[in-house]
Parts: structure tokens; sequence; C-alpha cells
């Protein structure tokens, strides 16, 4: 065998980020432990980078795909980048806006402080739709808004009391629920249309290497339906305890349940939520740029296509 085929046979190592710690994430854990990219020929490396700075990472070339919400793609193409969305693994708001147990009601947040996570992350977006919801205006009921990071330092703040609410995501918000945090609202029960995570990618690599884009897009597609396959349950939940840290077999299925509602089969974006992300950030001021982009140069149809019409999706289930 020649030297060149040999190399040829090499998988390509393939950096991956991914913005938050959820169990969107899990078809990304699933492909990477269960050998799916290895058959695609890409020996992937998942990195956990905040969103903010997971999206800095892609414009500054160190990280050439990640999961990342519709809200980093706007910041970044706002921005002179040139990235686009090409799966979506979560296209509604899914989060809790959960307070401390000694606040009753939405009204006695005012005057009080809020965390929210990095400046234009989908759970500082899912902290703004939820105040809009029960009537609060931050600069009008001086509540204080702050900048708390990943879930982590966020759970910590409540926990010490330095804030008063929070969004988190279900995995993480039934945690506290059980220690008698109390939900002030459900974001995924209002059904707010909305691009939280996908799959986003440089255009450029979709040009000088369109092969890859499409292995990762495949083998991330295999991994979501690994996920829905009933049979699989057992290795799934084990894949979100020890990827969420979730030592509660109650907490681990609850993951496994909301993942299994919410991620979509086909994952696809949607126009309709990257719409709503963007007139959502420009009306909260998150980023007064953001009705300058159409919702087709943030999310690119172009490969669910391909594998809607070729069957691809057809085949897995």
């Amino acid at each position: 065998m020649s030297q060149v085929t040999l190399r040829a046979a090499e998988p390509t190592k393939l950096l991956i980020a991914h913005g938050a710690i959820s169990n969107n994430v899990a078809p990304l854990w699933i492909a990477k432990e269960q050998g799916i990219y290895r058959k695609y020929g890409i020996e992937a490396e998942l990195v956990f980078i905040i969103a903010g700075r997971a999206m800095q990472a892609m414009l500054a070339g160190q990280v050439p795909v990640g999961t990342v919400g519709a809200t980093h793609v706007i910041n970044a193409n706002t921005g002179g980048g040139d990235f686009t969305m090409i799966l979506g693994m979560q296209n509604t708001l899914d989060y809790l806006f959960i307070a401390r147990p000694n606040i009753k009601s939405a009204e006695e947040l005012k005057g009080k402080k809020v965390a929210i996570g990095t400046p234009s992350g989908s759970a500082s977006v899912a902290t703004y739709v939820a105040l809009d919801f029960l009537g609060l205006n931050p600069r009008r009921d001086n509540i204080v808004l702050l900048g708390i990071g990943g879930v982590p330092e966020r759970l910590g703040a409540l926990r010490a009391g330095s804030v008063e609410a929070t969004s988190l995501s279900p995995e993480f918000g039934q945690v506290v629920v059980s220690e008698g945090y109390r939900v002030l609202l459900n974001t995924s029960k209002e059904n707010v249309p909305f691009q939280s995570s996908g799959l986003g990618v440089p255009r450029s690599l979709m040009k000088t290497n369109p092969q890859l884009v499409e292995n990762v897009v495949k083998a991330t597609v295999e991994g979501v339906a690994f996920v829905h396959k009933p049979s699989n349950k057992e290795i799934v939940l084990k894949s979100l305890a020890r990827n969420l840290r979730l030592s509660k077999q109650e907490q681990v299925e609850n993951a496994y349940q909301n993942l299994v509602a919410d991620l979509p089969k086909k994952p696809c974006p949607t126009m309709e939520g990257v719409a709503s992300v963007i007139k959502l950030m420009a009306q909260h001021g998150l980023n007064a740029k953001a009705l300058q982009v159409k919702p087709e140069e943030i999310a690119d149809m172009s490969y669910c296509k391909r594998l809607e019409d070729s069957g691809f999706f057809k085949s897995l289930y």
C-alpha cells in the first residue's frame, strides 16, 4: 500500500466547540463516544468554551465547528464574520426562569438582582423574554442584570443569595427546584420560536472542505438518531449522567425525557426561529445591527435539504 493511500485513511482531527454544558450537546457526545465521527473519518475533539467565547475562538480560526446559539452567529456576522448555522439542535426557547424560595411572585423581583449569562447568549435572551412575559422592565423596575457567566456560576450566585433569580436549562433548573426554588416561568410552555443552538461553521470551510462539513453533519445527525432510538436509552442515560455530572437517577431520567422531547429528529434550523432571535436582539438592544441581517444569512438549509432529498434522514429511522 502506498504512503498516499495510508495517509488518506487517517482520520481528520477536528476540534468541535460546544458553548454550553446542556443536554442538547448529547448528539455530539454520543457521536464521539459511539465512534460515529470516526466512521466518517473524523477524529473529533469536543471542547466546552462558554458560548460567546466559543464564537470568538471560531472567529479567530482556532475552532472550525461549534454548537452555538443563533445569537452568537448574528453577533459574529454583524461584526464582519461570515458564519452560518447548518443544523438546529434546539429550535425553541427551553429555559426555566427560577427565583429563590423567598420570592413568591414576579412582582417581588423589582429592585432585585438577576443573573444573566454572557451578554447575548440564549440564557440572557431567555431572561429578557421571561421578564417581558412577566410584565417586568429592568430599567423601569430597577432590576439589576448581572452578567454572571456559565451555569455553575449562575447556580452558585442563586444558592449564595447574591442574586434573586436566573434562567437555567431544565436539567439544571430541576436540581434547584428540588431544593425549594421557585419556577416563575417555563419558556418552553410559551412556545416561543427561537433558534437556541445549532451547528455553526464558517462559510469559508464549506467552500474549501465541503466533504468534511458534510461528514460532520452526517455524523451529528446519526448521533441524533442514536439518541432517539429507545433501544439505546441506557447508553444515552449513562452519557448524560457522565457529561452533565448528574448523580441522581431521577435527574438523569428527566434530562433524557427533556432531550428526547426537544431534540428534532431532523435537526434542521428554522428560519422562523432565527427571525425571532433577530427581532428579540434588536428589541432588547443586544445588537443594534441585528436587523441588518436576514435569517437566510444566519442559517443555511442546503445540507438538510440534501439529507432529505437523498433519503438519508429516512434511512436512520
